[in-house]
C-alpha cells in the first residue's frame, strides 16, 4: 500500500488508469471567489469578519503551502526521531489552540493537556499504522503523520468543548458540590455528575459524525482518494478504520484529560479552587 492509497494523491490513479485533474494557480485564483462572497456578506450585513476572512484564508494559504512543500522533505526521512518530534510540533500546536479556546484563570492546565494528548495520540496513532495497517516500521511517514494530523485535529475539539463544559459546570453547581464535600464526600463523588456530562459532551461530535458520514456526507480523507481516482471500495475501507480511530482517541483523550484538569480544580483538603462566575 502507497502513499496515493492513503491520501489519494498521486500521478496516476488508483483504479481505471485516469490521471487525476491537476488544480493549477487559475484554478485556486478562482476559488478565492467563494471567500470574496463571504466577505461581501460580511461587509453588507456589517458582521465585522472581514478582516478574519482575510487572515484566515492567508493563513490556510501559506501553511498548506507550507505544509506541502516540507512533507516531501518529512516522507524522506527514515529516521523515527524527526518523525516523533515533527508528531510533538503538531500536538503542541493542537493544546495550544486548546488552551486558547479555554480561557480558565484558576487551572494551568496546559502541560497536562499537552502530556496527555500526546500519550493518547501516540497510543492510538501507533495502533492504526502497526497494527490495523501494518505499516512497517509503525513510524513510517507517509501513514503516521497524516493519521497523527487527523487525530490530533480532531480531538482537540473534543477536548475545548469538555474542558469549557467542566469549567463551566463546576462553577455553576458551586453551592451544591460544597454542601457535597461538606457532608463528607470527596471531590469525586462531588463533580461526578459534571464530569460525566463534560465527557459526553466531548464524544457527541464524533459520534454525530458517525452517524451522518455515509450518507449526509464524504469525508474529506474519502473524497480526496475519490477525486485523485482511487478505487470508492478501497477508499470506504480507509474511512471506516479513520472514523473508529477518531471516536476511539476522542474518547480517550477526552476521559484523561478531563479526569486530571478536574483533580486540578480541587486542593489538598478538595475543596473547590474555582473562584465564583461573578469574580
Amino acid at each position: 500500500m502507497t502513499l496515493e492509497h492513503l491520501l489519494g494523491i498521486g500521478e496516476t490513479a488508483v483504479s481505471g488508469g485516469n490521471n487525476p485533474i491537476v488544480i493549477g494557480p487559475e484554478q485556486l485564483v478562482l476559488a478565492l471567489g467563494f471567500v470574496l462572497v463571504a466577505g461581501v456578506i460580511s461587509l453588507v450585513f456589517q458582521l465585522g469578519l472581514t478582516r478574519s476572512l482575510l487572515l484566515g484564508t492567508l493563513r490556510t494559504c501559506v501553511q498548506l503551502f507550507a505544509m506541502g512543500y516540507a512533507l516531501q522533505f518529512i516522507f524522506a526521512i527514515k529516521m523515527s526521531l524527526p518523525i516523533l518530534a515533527v508528531f510533538c510540533v503538531m500536538v503542541a500546536a493542537a493544546a495550544h489552540i486548546v488552551r486558547g479556546r479555554v480561557p480558565e484563570r484558576d487551572v494551568s492546565f496546559g502541560l497536562p493537556v499537552f502530556v496527555t494528548m500526546i500519550l493518547s495520540y501516540m497510543l492510538v496513532g501507533i495502533t492504526v499504522t502497526g497494527v490495523v495497517i501494518g505499516a512497517k516500521p509503525w513510524w513510517e511517514p507517509q501513514y503516521f503523520l497524516p493519521i497523527g494530523g487527523m487525530i490530533a485535529g480532531n480531538s482537540m475539539n473534543a477536548l475545548a468543548i469538555a474542558l469549557e463544559r467542566l469549567f463551566t459546570g463546576l462553577r455553576k453547581s458551586r453551592t451544591e458540590i460544597e454542601m457535597k464535600l461538606s457532608l463528607g464526600a470527596d471531590y469525586r463523588e462531588a463533580s461526578d455528575a459534571i464530569t460525566k456530562e463534560a465527557i459526553r459532551a466531548g464524544m457527541i461530535p464524533s459520534i454525530n459524525s458517525m452517524m451522518a458520514v455515509g450518507l449526509v456526507s464524504i469525508p474529506g480523507m474519502m473524497t480526496g482518494q475519490v477525486l485523485a481516482g482511487a478505487d470508492p471500495a478501497l477508499a470506504c475501507r480507509y474511512q471506516i478504520v479513520v472514523m473508529l480511530m477518531l471516536v476511539a482517541s476522542t474518547a480517550l483523550s477526552s476521559f484523561a484529560v478531563v479526569s486530571i484538569v478536574r483533580r486540578m480544580c480541587f486542593g489538598r483538603a478538595h475543596q473547590l479552587l474555582l473562584r465564583p462566575e461573578n469574580d
